[in-house]
């Protein structure tokens, strides 16, 4: 087996806290979002998680942060994310392997028209590249690179209940060698060959993060775009997929 080498380990923050620390092999901290509810380590709730506690993130109506001159409040969005610190952010010719397994209740409402991330790859001073949406059809993955290419990942009927393991796998070039794949369950869901980032770093961000928050009260005819409710465990990132898990527990 490859030694596995973390950038990073969610399980140990301290819900916050304004850098999340995770024993000195990166840090995390929360993007335009200080509600006291919006993040915290939680025991497993379903008994069947990859520890015994996880990562709960909850956005209630009108849960907008500003900060360095950005804002959510003028930009229609709402958000409870955690965004990885500029200190082990990627930069080009680095092949890595990620993991998280994901849990959404069974009262998870789906807000589409509203765009619901679930997480992202982002830039550094940039856009994103990659994006993890719930849509009117599942979580699938967003592809900025190649015109706003989806893959389903997993269907509505499917997505609540259960918890799903996500594996990433990528090349990170700003050249046509680059390449970006993503397992569920450990099956190939979505594969891409190509330039994967264009800005001199790349970062990911993750918990429940939407924007044109609009376009569902206008849709439905409400005043408010109801809570919703996310968990995480075992996110962490490796050099090899080997141990990449269990490098989380």
């Amino acid at each position: 087996m490859q030694p596995t080498i973390c950038f990073f380990v969610a399980l140990g923050f301290l819900a916050g806290a304004t850098a999340l620390q995770a024993d000195g092999l990166g840090s995390f901290y929360r993007s335009l979002s200080t509600t006291p509810y919006g993040y915290r380590i939680v025991p497993d709730p379903t008994g069947s998680a990859s520890a015994p506690t996880v990562q709960r993130f909850e956005v209630r109506p009108g849960d907008c942060g500003e900060t360095r001159g950005l804002s959510d409040c003028a930009t229609d969005r709402e958000r409870s994310e955690l965004a990885q610190d500029r200190s082990n952010r990627i930069r080009p010719n680095t092949e890595s392997w990620y993991g998280w397994s994901l849990y959404l209740p069974d009262d998870f409402p789906n807000v589409f028209p509203t765009k619901t991330v679930l997480g992202q790859f982002h830039q550094t001073a940039s856009n994103p590249v990659f994006m993890f949406l719930h849509t009117a059809d599942g979580l699938v993955l967003a592809n900025h690179l190649a015109r706003g290419a989806k893959d389903l990942l997993i269907p509505e009927e499917d997505l609540r209940g259960a918890w799903h393991k996500v594996e990433v796998h990528a090349r990170w070039s700003r050249m046509p060698d680059g390449f970006f794949r993503v397992y569920v369950a450990g099956v190939l869901r979505s594969e891409y060959r190509g330039v994967t980032m264009t800005a001199r770093e790349v970062y990911l961000k993750y918990g429940v993060y939407r924007s044109f928050v609009s376009r569902y009260r206008n849709a439905i005819g409400v005043r408010d775009v109801p809570t919703q409710i996310a968990f995480f465990s075992g996110v962490t990132a490796a050099r090899a997929r080997e141990g990449l898990f269990d490098a989380a527990q």
